[in-house]
């Protein structure tokens, strides 16, 4: 049995159905054609959901709101570590579904489902220590009560790259705060939102607590939904120019927002760092998810006496990289989503070259059916060229010599984005000097990976609004309530 073929044992029942879920009930329907990035061929049709469609999922959301919203905080929080369980015991399955719809190499696949697992567990444990406060007034007065109270039905809109963990780092807070939702999952890769789907219904989430709709019109889907008085929240994570229309959108009702937007990383290595450790993180950096990730290192900043030992050893990892299909078991960097990003990339990395720029490892398309771009390092490259200003979303290393570290936090700070960063130094005096100049929202200091659901992530400038995960996330689901008490 193929992959292919193998999908209807992921569909039905054991893990999703193809259709749209709202209040508690699978709506079968085609529409939306999923492709496997590996080969173009297609997987599956899941249900594209109309105007009407999106409107039924917040009536389910508005009748469960009341119940959900009383129901004790320990409650909630078992059925959100249930759900971390099963997606734990279906990991493999789970990650398979990722590789398939996605095409992210199959250990790429097997630490998302175990992140975005881990943001079931967190908020399972948040759930029930909901802050509050109570003190007296300086005046003496009057006592204050604050109380945090869910903010109401939510609106959340994820992207493709991280299919379950974007979903459950927004389930997971809105839930432990006492909110129902309704998903938009990307429609390149709604099969694992359809699938955790069906693992919250075996959680034990009640019906119309979390509802799921997939579209291929998601302009009027989104905006009849917060154009809904009893929608109060919108969360959303994609890119800048998507974000802004929504924020326009969303202000016409009033609409809390939290926006996480795009990325533009730069990776500093001073000639103080330990080359083979900056080697490691920059891998880890640039090539989780082949480089389809919005805190990838976009941008190689290199001091000039460690520079060349840094593009020698960088290009070397990135060309002993394997190339394939991404639920092959030895597959190291998979296809791109689509054609359009394999596009965008060669356009990139074309107009870089045409300035000057030399590729020391790939640097052109490959042939042959999927979506693959080659792990590719750029040097020579200027510094005003569209691919250090634009989010690359490939497995594209441009580098960059600098030399002193004035130069440096100049350069990472040449950019509209501010999301996250990446310093390597022994030196944590100038570690720390650097990260108070660098302009970002999250920075790694000798460590290329910072995601984690304890802390909080997020950007600033043009890298969104609010903070995911840690003790604040649940906080951008809950609205405080202030009490003024007669002494």
């Amino acid at each position: 049995m193929t992959l292919h073929t193998k999908i209807a044992g992921y569909a039905d029942p054991s893990l999703h159905a193809h259709g749209l879920y709202i209040g508690g009930q699978w709506e079968k329907g085609a529409g939306i054609p999923v492709l496997d990035p590996s080969t173009g061929e297609v997987l599956a049709e899941v249900a594209d959901a109309s105007v009407e469609n999106a409107l039924r999922a917040v009536d389910a959301a508005e009748t469960a709101a009341s119940q959900w919203r009383q129901t004790p905080p320990r409650q909630r929080s078992e059925i959100l570590r249930r759900w971390f369980q099963l997606m734990t015991d279906r990991a493999e399955e789970l990650a398979t579904l990722i590789s398939l719809e996605n095409g992210k190499a199959l250990a790429d696949a097997r630490g998302e489902v175990a992140y975005a697992a881990e943001f079931f567990r967190w908020y399972a444990e948040e759930a029930t220590r909901i802050p509050g406060e109570y003190r007296h007034t300086p005046s003496g007065s009057h006592n204050i009560l604050v109380d945090h109270e869910p903010i109401g039905i939510s609106v959340l809109i994820t992207p493709w790259n991280f299919p379950a963990a974007m979903a459950t780092r927004k389930i997971g807070p809105a839930l432990a705060a006492g909110c129902t939702v309704i998903l938009k999952p990307a429609s390149e890769t709604p099969l694992t939102a359809y699938a955790m789907a069906r693992l919250g219904e075996e959680a034990g989430v009640p019906a119309g607590v979390v509802n799921v709709v997939t579209t291929t019109n998601p302009g009027p889907v989104t905006n009849a939904m917060l154009a809904d008085p009893r929608v109060r929240k919108l969360s959303f994570t994609g890119s800048t120019g998507v974000g802004r229309i929504l924020l326009a959108e969303a202000a016409k009702s009033v609409v809390s927002c939290s926006m996480e937007l795009g990325g533009n990383a730069p990776f500093v290595v001073f000639d103080d760092a330990d080359l083979d450790a900056a080697l490691d993180g920059a891998m880890v950096a640039k090539m989780r998810n082949a480089g389809e990730a919005c805190t990838a290192a976009n941008r190689f900043y290199v001091q000039a006496g460690i520079h060349d030992a840094f593009v020698e050893g960088l290009s070397k990892r990135m060309a002993g990289l394997k190339i394939g299909k991404g639920y092959d078991a030895d597959t190291q960097c998979g296809p791109m989503i689509a054609t359009k990003a394999v596009q965008k990339i060669d356009q990139l990395v074309s107009e870089a070259v045409r300035r000057g720029a030399r590729a020391t490892t790939g640097g052109a398309p490959l042939p042959g059916s999927g979506y693959f771009y080659p792990p590719t390092v750029l040097v020579d490259v200027p510094v005003d060229a569209s691919i250090a200003h634009e989010e690359i979303f490939g497995p594209v290393a441009p580098v960059y010599r600098f030399e002193s570290e004035e130069e440096a936090i100049r350069l990472a700070n040449d950019t509209e984005y501010g999301l996250a960063a990446y310093v390597y130094t022994r030196d944590m005096k100038r570690a720390m000097r650097v990260g108070r100049g660098i302009e970002t929202g999250m920075l790694g200091i000798n460590r290329g990976l910072m995601s984690d659901p304890a802390a909080p992530f997020g950007g600033v400038k043009q890298s969104g609004l609010g903070r995911e995960g840690g003790v604040t996330g649940i906080l951008e689901f809950m609205e405080a309530k202030y009490y003024a008490i007669e002494l």
